[in-house]
């Protein structure tokens, strides 16, 4: 079986599922991580990411991380192959695999028969031109009329992603989601594990992790990812924080502003995260704050404590 945690970011995923490892490395059962957050992919953006290092990750293989250039451009359908070829490994190992992340599309491409469409490089190009001249706004309006939920969930910045979805519903004549119904056909048996937490209680969450991020060292990071072509990546330079920070060291933005346009910015993501899997009714729901969530969680998968 397949276990994921899923749900907004800064809720502690990363967190629960070493201690879940560690559940069931109690009973001589070995599991591994499967990162299932876009932006881990990518080398050196760690900061960020909030990226565990490999000290942190307590001895747990960790998969589909540090895998990408930042110049590489990041795809759901080459993640997918990845994700499911490390998970067979893992099985065939008689481990559990722990897909960990906060990146929907990328969870439901692992877990459910999610299949592909085909592409078109006149629609693309079509909608490509029309990004180019009116910006993402507009082709979130086109795509709100066609595909309300889609609209919602990628939302109104994520040009590359509204291209894509304008492109699918032209090339199949269905809804951009309709390849999410799927989750009525797993690609393996699995398991959902959501960490919710309430908004008074996540917003100064998210709040304090962006400052801390450029407490950590992000204009640093972020200079050096420069020198190695992050500018010319077609999804990283767009990673929230990533971007803000290249717009301070270019004298766009003042600090202050960065930080202020990287919070609303991560504030909003997570509600379209929540958004998502919320419509997933195999989110099986925990509180990020209880301060039994390790034992609540091991409780669902039937790992409580040993003796």
């Amino acid at each position: 079986m397949i276990v994921a945690i899923v749900g907004a970011t800064g809720t502690g995923k990363s967190a629960l599922a070493l201690a879940l490892a560690e559940r069931w490395a109690a009973r001589g059962i070995a599991a591994e991580v499967v990162n299932a957050d876009a932006m881990q992919l990518y080398r050196g953006m760690d900061i960020g990411t909030a990226k565990l290092s490999p000290a942190e990750r307590n001895g747990v293989p960790h998969h589909l991380i540090d895998v990408l250039d930042v110049t590489d451009e990041a795809s759901v359908a080459q993640y997918q192959s990845e994700a499911r070829g490390a998970i067979e490994q893992i099985l065939q190992r008689d481990a559990v695999p722990i897909v960990v992340g906060g990146s929907g599309l990328y969870v439901a491409a692992v877990l459910t028969d999610f299949r592909f469409p085909g592409t078109d490089a006149g629609i693309r190009a079509r909608w490509e031109a029309e990004l180019a001249e009116h910006g993402p706004t507009s082709l979130h309006a086109a795509l709100r009329d066609r595909d309300p939920a889609a609209a919602a969930a990628i939302g109104p910045h994520n040009g590359r992603r509204l291209v894509r979805a304008l492109e699918v519903i032209e090339l199949t004549g269905e809804p951009f989601g309709a390849g999410l119904d799927a989750r009525e056909r797993p690609w393996h048996p699995y398991r959902q594990l959501g960490l919710a937490l309430d908004r008074d209680q996540l917003v100064p969450r998210l709040d304090e992790r962006v400052l801390g991020m450029w407490r950590a060292g992000l204009l640093d990071e972020v200079r050096g990812l420069l020198a190695q072509g992050l500018e010319q990546g077609v999804t990283a330079r767009r990673a929230i924080g990533y971007a803000q920070a290249i717009a301070q060291l270019q004298g766009e933005l003042d600090e202050r502003e960065a930080v202020a346009q990287t919070q609303a910015l991560t504030r909003r993501y997570a509600r379209r995260q929540v958004g998502w899997f919320r419509r997933d009714t195999t989110v099986e729901w925990l509180d990020a704050a209880a301060d039994d969530l390790v034992e609540a969680a091991a409780h669902r998968l039937g790992i409580g404590r040993a003796g």
